[in-house]
């Protein structure tokens, strides 16, 4: 393995290993992180990372694939099955054995504490890497206002369908780009 792709190799499972076991409530919660990883370490430009990300959610299956694109733009195959593999090992192994150890708590104060006490860090995690995704993308305002409005549509109905937001999103920027020309 030559010097230059093995150092990359070993780079991007140093990165993504431990950010595995920081993604509580899944890889959405370290995209702030991972888009902070993939351009300062000089994987991905702000525009490839943003584009990546955008084709990582449109894409069938988990948008986790966002660091297998990061890993193949920087070390092609063997990157990409890289940074897959060290996203997602670490925390299996981590659940697996908490998963054994956890069902014998089930039930007691500290346990039902700690679940309480880990969602709000789940959910500002998710937030940052929304406002992560948003600073990166090219957008500009429209892409802010229309993520604060999807946000408070859905503060207001939670239960709302994620299809009605997508068309109203759409419609949204055929009219920012038909009033920008």
């Amino acid at each position: 393995m030559r010097d230059g792709l093995g150092d990359t190799l070993l780079a991007l499972a140093g990165a993504f290993a431990p950010l595995s076991l920081l993604a509580f409530g899944g890889s959405n919660a370290v995209i702030a992180d991972v888009a902070h990883q993939s351009i300062a370490q000089g994987w991905t430009s702000a525009r490839d990372f943003a584009d990546f990300f955008a084709l990582a959610r449109a894409a069938p299956g988990p948008g986790s694939m966002l660091v297998a694109l990061v890993g193949w733009q920087a070390a092609g195959i063997a990157g990409a099955l890289v940074a897959t593999v060290s996203l997602y090992l670490p925390a299996a192994v981590l659940v697996w054995v908490a998963a054994r150890i956890w069902g014998r708590w089930r039930g007691s104060r500290w346990h039902a504490a700690i679940e309480r006490g880990l969602a709000p860090v789940a959910a500002g995690l998710f937030l940052s890497g929304g406002i992560a995704v948003l600073r990166l993308s090219p957008g500009g305002l429209v892409v802010w206002l229309a993520a604060l409005g999807a946000a408070a549509v859905l503060l207001l109905w939670p239960r709302l369908h994620p299809v009605p937001l997508m068309f109203a999103g759409g419609a949204l920027f055929a009219l920012a780009g038909t009033l920008a020309h």
